[in-house]
């Protein structure tokens, strides 16, 4: 077994289930694991609280240019094991493949990002810019672990790791989620004219959002498509024989570059509004956000791009660029200016799946992708 998929196997033993999900004890653990693996190298290596007791750790390699740096980031968290079907947290190696929770999502990038930054550190040669891995906390639940980093963060550029199959992703989606909440009038089911059913007015807020979605798709961004919305949870009524006096649904908004939170709450507001007018039994409140997360989208043009797209040209991979329609702490950075991508290995279709797994190749030839990347990168022509 070679090192670093030692390592993956070694992260994926370690159970990071995020703190949000049933019980899991967060990265606590993962996060000593990380930590030692750079001090046993001599590697600068500090750990950056965004919780009590869930911490990030932050490695360093000074660059030729102390004025200019690149960071690798990666999460640690984990979502849950409900519903696996294989034992999350031994790594068995079949086929190629190594098994476990996280293990493609996303302790493979990790563990390949840990062996880049340390191959470079035990070769003696300084890269052209100053090297940061950031290994983060809950990127699963509310991307807190990133926001913490980009405090007061000055960086070039910014590689993030997450499953991609190998492509460089230039722009993902975002996300908003909410919740809308109809009220009406309880009354004894045998008399439902003396109520106001609170059901029904949510089935005519479902059926208006499900319109605006139709009207969605007729415009699309070249490499994501267009964006969608989602209810995805519907709550209402107490029992059967009772005329409900409140209903709440859940929405989930995935958003495209350009689109603003505050403007696309006003629009689903302003919805809302013209729905009331038309329907004077239905009244709905709009409550704040749950989660909100941009889109992002990084400049074809940007020396980054290039530099990644080159490297994976001369492994003779595929160097085009794409969009994904997940979210991921990738869009934190860019949101500073900073030119980001998404690159990895292994396919979003195998992460949170009930049996996750990566292909060790590719975590291996993901390792030499990082490497080129930290060597090369020089910050200029950005």
């Amino acid at each position: 077994m070679s090192p670093v998929i030692q390592t993956l196997a070694d992260l994926v033993r370690i159970n990071s289930i995020n703190s949000a999900y049933e019980g899991g004890p967060g990265e606590k653990e993962a996060a000593a694991y990380v930590r030692q693996f750079f001090e046993q190298r001599g590697i600068e290596v500090w750990e950056q609280e965004v919780f009590p007791g869930r911490n990030n750790v932050i490695a360093r390699v000074p660059g030729r240019d102390a004025a200019r740096r690149i960071v690798f980031e990666a999460h640690m968290d984990t979502v849950s094991i409900k519903g696996m079907t294989i034992d999350p947290f031994d790594p068995v190696i079949q086929d190629g493949k190594l098994h476990g929770r996280g293990s493609v999502d996303d302790k493979a990038g990790l563990a390949a990002m840990m062996h880049a930054v340390a191959d470079i550190h035990a070769s003696g040669e300084p890269p052209p810019c100053e090297l940061w891995l950031a290994a983060v906390v809950d990127e699963e639940f509310s991307f807190r672990g990133v926001v913490k980093v980009c405090e007061d963060l000055k960086a070039d550029a910014a590689v993030v790791a997450e499953p991609t199959e190998f492509k460089c992703v230039i722009a993902s989606k975002g996300v908003l989620r909410w919740r809308i909440r109809t009220k009406g009038k309880a009354a004894h089911s045998s008399k439902p004219h003396l109520g106001v059913n609170a059901i029904t007015a949510m089935s005519r807020v479902v059926l208006a959002l499900q319109e605006d979605h139709e009207r969605m798709q007729s415009s699309a961004h070249p490499l994501l498509g267009p964006g969608t919305c989602n209810v995805g949870v519907i709550h209402g009524g107490v029992q059967v024989n009772f005329v409900p006096d409140e209903a709440v649904i859940e929405i989930d908004r995935r958003l495209l570059p350009g689109e603003e939170v505050e403007d696309v709450l006003a629009h689903y507001q302003s919805l809302l509004d013209d729905l009331m007018k038309l329907h004077p039994e239905v009244i709905a409140e709009m409550e704040k956000p749950m989660l909100q997360d941009w889109a992002f989208q990084t400049n074809e043009d940007t020396s980054l791009v290039h530099l990644a797209r080159g490297v994976l040209r001369e492994m003779k991979r595929d160097d085009g660029v794409c969009g994904v329609p997940f979210g991921s702490d990738a869009s934190k950075f860019s949101r500073l200016g900073i030119p980001t991508i998404l690159f990895g290995p292994g396919s979003i279709d195998q992460a949170h799946a009930a049996v996750e797994y990566v292909e060790c190749a590719e975590v291996e030839a993901a390792l030499a992708v990082y490497t080129q990347i930290a060597r090369r990168f020089t910050g200029s022509g950005e």
